[in-house]
């Protein structure tokens, strides 16, 4: 460590800015935390509607009444819209990612605090924007979360196509100037900012991971920006950029000459990279702690760092795959096609060197650590079934099944889930300087893992079996209702899954006020983070720059007095 005057050394005093406009980075990381928090309660809410409503249609709930098929439509909608954005964007990248990499990589803030303070209030009035429509006239929009135009576009295609989708497409061009603004902090700050000795191969692969997401998230959400105020003005100002001539409830709409699968393609180049927007924060939590609680090095760094680097590179190579079913060439199926089988491998390579990294270590089962195991579970099980929807004929036939459901709940949804867990789990005695209770976070975890399998396997034999999705109830389709006992199966899964979410919760708030008190380094691990005090002070660093000597995870050095040499440690003896 090198003593130093720091600029970031004096803490603001008042209330307001110390804890609401916040320019610290990790106050500003633990509001991105709560929102998130927020945003994924109010999300499951709205799946535990719709699994009720799928298996009792026509139960009338206390405060909510009885679910019409739009109102089904509604909740499908702005589920998947606030679980993608304001939970699996929001909290692994904004929440974590501010907190932990300046910190990281040694530095004593983000490189721009004030669009760090900006860019999370952005998202909050984004969020705020979404929920407005559930109470304004016509309620929320039921176009789903991919928002497909000409329903999208044209106001009067149904309940909630009016304000409602209009709030819902402002929050999201909110939230996409959010996200821009965090990209270039990331991104600067991780380039600009590392500390004397930390080399781009001796960044943590936690780092590696937000620093591509920042990327990804700097290419992908301009152009959802764009495509989403192309959207406004279709439907506000009578442009055309996605309506071509249309009839809708006998009336011709005064559009014409526009294409609705530029929209899909706009779409889904963000659509795609955003699926390792989300879990590539969650690869980079699962290699620091398999490694930490394995007690030893990863297996594989640089293989590791070039993966991710593949993964982001392919994710957008790739976007096509989601649009088989538009009538695209053949052609342009088979590269498409090809490309996806392609981002299997990087993805088998981290698989392997995460299994490689737990072979014959001293294995502490700590929460943290079966939080990462489930994360690497779920991963490779949701993993699985991509190839079969990379391939354009079999994805034409189970492209509107719940096959699909399953699959990407299983590898984008609860293993990034699985993630943040694992993340606050392992980072919470740095970040309240307290330890959650280990007994409550292992039976959280047990109750989790089963309830996600329980819910979501069983989603690919019933896509399989042609269990369309999309359809509010199956009590009009006779052919399907053999498959209403798995329907019910997994809503009691759901249920449970869903209040054993509360053990969390109340571990997370017990712990933070009483649980016992954590040390610098309770994991005996390696990274930066570790190395100061708990919770870190305003600088992170006390007033000294830390110097780094090693890599980040040097666990079972030969020679060394400990079974593992912290990155700051001087180079006396001779590491991985």
């Amino acid at each position: 460590m090198v003593a130093m005057e720091n600029p970031h050394a004096h803490a603001p005093q008042g209330f307001i800015r110390k804890y609401i406009f916040s320019l610290d980075h990790k106050v500003i990381g633990i509001q991105y935390f709560f929102l998130a928090l927020t945003a994924v309660f109010v999300g499951m809410f709205l799946s535990l509607l719709m699994r009720i409503h799928l298996v009792w249609p026509n139960a009338v709930l206390p405060l909510v009444g009885e679910i019409k098929p739009e109102a089904y439509l509604s909740l499908l909608t702005m589920h998947g819209t606030i679980m993608v954005f304001f939970v699996l964007t929001t909290a692994p990248q904004g929440g974590f990612g501010n907190y932990f990499l300046p910190i990281q990589i040694g530095a004593p803030d983000m490189a721009f605090p004030v669009l760090n303070m900006l860019s999370f209030w952005t998202t909050f009035v984004a969020f705020i924007t979404i929920l407005a429509a559930f109470f304004v006239s016509g309620g929320a929009p039921l176009h789903g979360w991919t928002g497909y135009p000409p329903l999208s576009a044209v106001q009067s295609t149904g309940p909630g196509e009016g304000l409602g989708a209009d709030l819902w497409i402002t929050s999201i061009a909110i939230f996409c100037i959010a996200s821009l603004m965090g990209a270039l902090n990331f991104i600067t700050t991780t380039l600009d900012l590392r500390a004397k000795g930390m080399t781009l191969m001796r960044m943590p692969l936690t780092v590696w991971s937000w620093f591509i997401t920042a990327i990804l998230g700097l290419l992908a959400f301009g152009v959802l920006l764009s495509a989403g105020i192309l959207l406004l003005m279709d439907r506000n100002l009578g442009t055309s950029f996605y309506v071509p001539l249309v009839v809708v409830n006998g009336q011709i709409m005064g559009h014409k000459g526009g294409s609705p699968l530029l929209w899909q393609h706009l779409f889904w180049f963000f659509g795609h990279p955003e699926v390792y927007i989300a879990i590539l924060p969650g690869m980079g939590v699962a290699s620091q702690v398999l490694s930490t609680f394995s007690r030893k090095p990863i297996f594989g760094y640089r293989a590791m760092v070039y993966a991710m680097l593949s993964i982001g590179f392919f994710g957008f190579m790739v976007w096509g795959h989601h649009m088989f079913m538009s009538g695209m060439s053949p052609y342009s199926a088979f590269a498409f096609s090809l490309l996806t089988m392609c981002i299997g491998v990087p993805s088998a390579i981290k698989t392997f060197n995460w299994l490689g990294t737990m072979w014959k270590g001293h294995i502490r089962f700590h929460t943290p650590m079966l939080y990462a195991i489930g994360f690497v579970s779920l991963f490779v099980s949701g993993g699985l079934s991509g190839p079969f929807l990379a391939q354009p004929v079999l994805d034409i036939q189970l492209h509107d099944t719940y096959f699909v459901v399953g699959h990407f709940h299983l590898i984008m949804g609860v293993a990034a889930i699985f993630g943040m867990f694992a993340a606050t789990y392992y980072w919470f005695p740095k970040m309240f300087g307290r330890m959650m209770n280990e007994s409550w976070g292992r039976i959280h975890f047990f109750i989790t893992l089963a309830g996600t399998y329980a819910i979501f396997m069983p989603m690919h034999y019933l896509g399989l079996a042609g269990g369309t999705r999309r359809y509010s109830q199956y009590t009009e389709v006779a052919y399907l209702q053999k498959l209403m006992p798995l329907h019910q199966f997994m809503t009691y899964a759901a249920i449970i899954t869903i209040a054993a979410q509360f053990i969390f919760v109340v571990n997370l708030f017990y712990s933070m006020f009483k649980g016992p008190k954590a040390s610098d380094n309770p994991w005996e691990a390696t990274t930066l983070e570790w190395t100061t005090a708990t919770p870190p002070p305003h600088d992170n660093f006390g007033g000294v720059t830390p110097v780094v000597h090693h890599g980040p995870y040097e666990y079972g050095v030969p020679g060394a007095p400990k079974d593992y040499v912290m990155q700051t440690d001087p180079a006396t003896v001779a590491t991985h």
